[in-house]
């Protein structure tokens, strides 16, 4: 089976400032994002939620990660749309 990780167009972008950026997202959100997805929380009692019934997450971090994903995700959707003419348009095998 082949690995389709690798074909998959990346979903940031380089700023003026050289930095990577989520598509649809700021700097700060990006951030902020990439420090949620990578925080689990061991104690679930104070009013903390199971991510994918594995890790503990803090309720109101899993509120504004899925804030965030939504943005960025509804981003990469339209970026997807619209760039798929533009490499058809320019492909070719020979």
């Amino acid at each position: 089976m082949t690995d389709l990780r690798n074909n998959a167009p990346r979903r940031y972008f380089v700023d003026a400032g050289g930095r990577r950026v989520l598509i649809g997202l700021t700097l700060e959100e990006t951030f902020e994002f990439e420090r949620l997805d990578s925080k689990p929380v061991a104690d679930l009692s104070e009013g903390q939620v199971l991510r994918d019934g594995k890790v503990p997450w803090p309720a109101a971090g899993e509120q504004r990660w899925q804030e965030l994903y939504a943005k960025h995700d509804g981003a990469w959707k339209a970026w997807l749309v619209q760039n798929r003419g533009e490499r058809a348009v320019g492909f070719s095998l020979y």
